[in-house]
């Protein structure tokens, strides 16, 4: 990768739906050459898939809550976050170093819905021996960009 592809990445990151032409424009380079270069960080597998992030509020999906799982053996960690990974409410499933648990973020409609989720989902799987829920109260920042700089 060389300095334009990370000029490329750092316009998609900001805006994925720009068209290419507008891309070279500001890159100074062709639609073609821009397309491409595009193709080529697909295939590598640099470029993982674009995304359209939609207002959660819109969706009744305003809280966000972090729950630490843990499990009754280490050994079913993967399998058990595979699992919990499977929940449309689940965006993100981490296995932590330390305390030997999962932390899940999920977005829920209320409160209602997030117990919901934890009694008749969560809790269902056999290997949860038990959990810690922490409800967000606001965001200052929630992204998926990657800070971008030719020092990777």
């Amino acid at each position: 990768m060389d300095e334009t592809d990370f000029k490329i990445l750092k316009i998609l990151q900001k805006k994925a739906r720009i068209p290419n032409v507008e891309v070279a424009r500001k890159i100074g380079m062709a639609p073609s050459a821009i397309l491409e270069r595009i193709k080529k960080l697909e295939a590598k597998g640099i470029i993982d898939g674009y995304e359209v992030r939609l207002n959660p509020g819109r969706f009744h999906r305003d809280m966000i809550a972090f729950v630490y799982i843990t499990v009754d053996n280490p050994s079913c960690i993967n399998l058990t976050g595979e699992e919990i990974a499977q929940f449309d409410e689940i965006q993100e499933v981490h296995y932590l170093s330390g305390i030997d648990c999962l932390m899940v973020k999920l977005r829920a409609s209320d409160s209602k819905n997030l117990e919901e989720i934890l009694s008749t989902k969560i809790a269902s799987i056999k290997a949860v021996k038990s959990m810690k829920t922490c409800i967000v109260l606001s965001s200052f920042k929630e992204t998926s960009r990657i800070p971008l700089s030719m020092n990777y």
